[in-house]
């Protein structure tokens, strides 16, 4: 669809790429903020990629709105045959499935999920057609996530997975949600995960824990100490499974400053991707790990 363009008072332009979330809309939203950030319009104040739309907040006495609109429809004029391509990052994310804390909550709140006899585990690899919560969580584990944004709450990334969408996992939010979800736990609502970048509240189904921190007001975690968030759109997540003797082990780093994720640079070409996806995600974890 062409993009729709609509005014949010006097402040705000809001784009919609698209009426449905996929890697082309999520694409256009990245490479289309990336673009007018890159053209200096004057005015501007801030930016906010979303999963299949961007917003623009704007100045009304240094640029008119109308002016505005212009600009970023030309922009997506010139955008339109470029190829989608984007420089980003991989990192790798531990992650204690089933784990005892996120099992204590679950627990706790069991009448507001829509099956309160088994796990949110166990819900999710039923509905999704797997026939254990390992084959689940292998599902989960094994192809990596792009970060589409980050927000909500301070830090958290909302992620997409990199399959085909008949592969994706979709499990829906809990008929009701918590008063409480525990810090660090990745969760899933409808066709997208994410991370719990503090305790609180949630909805979302929950499938474990980690234990790297991705927000630190504090910034004393090593890896955070020149930006308190960690994730931004467009980075590449894959989740590593652990056992508790793993996540215990990585608490420890954490807190003794030693824990520094695996990331590499690379450069995400969709076309390619969309080619062969499960070759190209090979090709990404074995940049990760240097093959």
């Amino acid at each position: 669809m062409a993009m729709r363009y609509t005014f949010g008072g006097d402040e705000h332009l809001f784009v919609e790429c698209s009426e449905a979330m996929s890697l082309h809309a999520f694409f256009a939203s990245l490479s289309m903020t990336k673009a007018i950030g890159e053209a200096g319009i004057k005015g501007i104040t801030e930016i906010c990629p979303a999963n299949a739309s961007f917003q623009v907040k704007f100045d009304p006495d240094i640029i008119h709105p109308d002016d505005l609109l212009k600009e970023v429809k030309a922009i997506e004029t010139a955008a339109s045959g470029a190829a989608p391509v984007i420089s980003t990052r991989i990192v790798e994310i531990p992650v204690f499935y089933g784990d005892p804390w996120t099992h204590e909550t679950l627990m706790r709140f069991r009448e507001r999920h829509q099956d309160p006899s088994g796990t949110d585990l166990d819900y999710a690899a039923r509905i999704n057609n797997y026939a254990t919560v390992e084959d689940f969580i292998a599902a989960h584990a094994g192809s990596p996530w792009f970060v589409s944004m980050v927000g909500f709450v301070s830090g958290l990334p909302f992620m997409y997975q990199m399959v085909e969408r008949q592969r994706q996992i979709e499990v829906p939010k809990y008929l009701r949600p918590r008063t409480d979800t525990p810090r660090l736990t990745v969760g899933h609502g409808g066709c997208f995960g994410c991370i719990y970048s503090v305790r609180g509240a949630g909805g979302y189904q929950m499938f474990g824990i980690t234990p790297m921190p991705i927000y630190d007001p504090t910034q004393t975690t090593s890896y955070l100490r020149d930006f308190m968030v960690f994730f931004r759109p467009g980075d590449i997540v894959k989740f590593k499974p652990v056992d508790r003797d793993g996540y215990d082990q990585a608490v420890e780093e954490v807190d003794k400053g030693l824990f520094v994720p695996p990331i590499r640079e690379v450069r995400f070409d969709l076309a390619e991707f969309q080619k062969d996806i499960d070759g190209y995600n090979a090709k990404l974890e074995g940049l990760l790990h240097g093959h």
